[in-house]
């Protein structure tokens, strides 16, 4: 039986899936550095914001000296962007807090956060191949063959994808060959901060080795972002297998 959110200003939503849709209806009703103004929506994200630091948060507290104001704001990374929730604090000071981990009410384990690390030493080298698809493969419209579907795809419709291995495995193999299978070292992953997006090695060198695992091990392919469920066989047929080496 799906388990109620409860949050301290009285909002009880069914199941996480009703109260992570709340949240992502409440955040499409704002634009991109816009306050959020109205008094229930800034109520509901007050006691989120204390489920997070209660249940998920393992560094400063996001409330800190106290919540003067939530934006919505664009966080940007490597070849990504979307929208988020922010806090101003009392004291001026923001950070960002994602309202889809406050809702699952856990923090990330070490394995998550080492594996978001991972991608986060490989992202520039993955978009750089992107682009280098599009240089030599696109027609004269600017599309490319979707490698699964065929189906034609614009550069803004198409991902990377991890044709074999895939990326889990590739960085499974990375820790067991570190003798990390068990344990991940204290002070390898940077530490929770304010305006913190996402988690990247602390020793830009570990990152620099796992960049060269990955390049060594990892075939892929030009996929659109959305195309429909494929099956496990049909996802190691690709038409123009990509290489780093």
């Amino acid at each position: 039986m799906a388990k109620p959110v409860e949050l301290s200003n009285g909002q009880i939503f069914k199941t996480k899936k009703a109260a992570e849709q709340h949240f992502r209806d409440m955040l499409a009703r704002y634009r991109d550095g816009e306050h959020i103004s109205d008094y229930l929506d800034h109520s509901d994200l007050s006691a989120l914001l204390e489920r997070f630091d209660l249940l998920v948060s393992d560094g400063p507290s996001k409330i800190g000296t106290g919540i003067k104001r939530f934006e919505r704001r664009l966080n940007k990374g490597d070849g990504w962007s979307s929208p988020g929730f922010w806090v101003v604090r009392v004291d001026n000071t923001p950070t960002d807090f994602s309202y889809i981990q406050a809702v699952v009410g856990r923090p990330k384990s070490d394995a998550e956060e080492f594996s978001i690390a991972c991608h986060n030493a490989v992202s520039r080298d993955l978009l750089r191949m992107k682009q280098k698809q599009f240089d030599h493969f696109a027609n004269a419209d600017g599309l490319i063959a979707c490698d699964i579907t065929g189906s034609l795809i614009a550069y803004s419709e198409a991902q990377l994808s991890h044709a074999h291995p895939p990326f889990g495995i590739i960085v499974r193999e990375f820790r067991k060959s570190k003798g990390w299978e068990d344990n991940i070292p204290s002070s390898t992953l940077t530490a929770s901060a304010d305006a913190q997006i996402s988690t990247h090695f602390t020793d830009e060198a570990i990152g620099r080795e796992f960049l060269n695992f990955h390049h060594d091990r990892a075939v892929l392919r030009i996929v659109g972002k959305d195309r429909p469920p494929i099956s496990t066989s049909a996802a190691v047929t690709i038409n123009r297998p990509l290489r780093f080496r």
